[in-house]
């Protein structure tokens, strides 16, 4: 581990035993209060190198995330009113992701595609190359708190780490990957970033470029270099699809 890297704890999960799909209901049970689950989560110790003052050294189509300074419109996001003005706002104020995850599989990155766009535009649009890339950016003051860690997908074996899983809705399904642990995955963060800086993150990308990233495997984690009193995270993210003529 170098100057520049933490140690922190990142949840990997353990598929069932028996081979059955992997499932969460995104609601509590009203019995329990808890979100049940046919999984493990398994803690792991794993480095993750701070890329402030090297942001540059990754980028969409080789890491699956790529860090921009641009200062934002709106820092306050006081209201959802203000958020709703100019977005599409999907999930309301949530905690930070503290599994490690991709948010789409190429099912549910199509199944996004005929959800959102017109059904007589949309064969002809899935004949070309597309991508669902999500904006990430701090609001109001830098997150120190609980920031996002992203894996490198050139250490990513996307056929044996990442396991296609059912998110279970009061009326609906949604499909997302969570991530088996593999000593290979190398960790990035840019620590404290703050509201004029953004990192955006590949979910799918439908090329067969093998060259190219499809996947960006994310989460939060506790950055053991944090202030104990840093304020509770702030953070807005925006989901794009995005469409090529080629």
């Amino acid at each position: 581990m170098t100057a520049n890297t933490v140690e922190a704890t990142l949840l990997y999960t353990e598929p069932p035993a028996d081979g059955s799909k992997v499932f969460q209901y995104m609601y509590a049970d009203p019995a329990t209060g808890e979100r049940t689950k046919n999984y493990t989560q398994i803690p792991v110790k794993m480095d993750i190198e701070n890329l402030r003052g090297k942001e540059d050294s990754v980028s969409l189509d080789t890491a699956g995330f790529q860090f921009v300074k641009a200062p934002a419109k709106h820092t306050s996001f006081a209201s959802d009113d203000e958020i709703q003005v100019e977005s599409h706002l999907f999930i309301l104020t949530r905690q930070p992701v503290g599994g490690v995850h991709v948010d789409q599989t190429e099912a549910s990155a199509i199944a996004r595609v005929r959800k959102h766009l017109p059904a007589a535009e949309v064969d002809e649009l899935l004949k070309h190359r597309f991508q669902i890339i999500n904006l990430w950016r701090p609001i109001s003051h830098p997150a120190l708190d609980h920031p996002l860690a992203l894996c490198d997908f050139r250490t990513v074996d996307a056929k044996t780490d990442l396991v296609p899983g059912v998110l279970k809705y009061p009326d609906s399904e949604g499909e997302t990957f969570v991530v088996k642990h593999n000593p290979a995955h190398k960790w990035k963060y840019v620590r404290g970033m703050g509201p004029d800086e953004l990192v955006l993150i590949k979910c799918f990308d439908s090329t067969k470029d093998g060259g190219v990233a499809i996947y960006t495997p994310h989460t939060a984690f506790e950055d053991p270099t944090s202030p104990l009193d840093a304020p509770l995270r702030e953070s807005i993210e925006l989901r794009f699809l995005v469409f090529y003529e080629e």
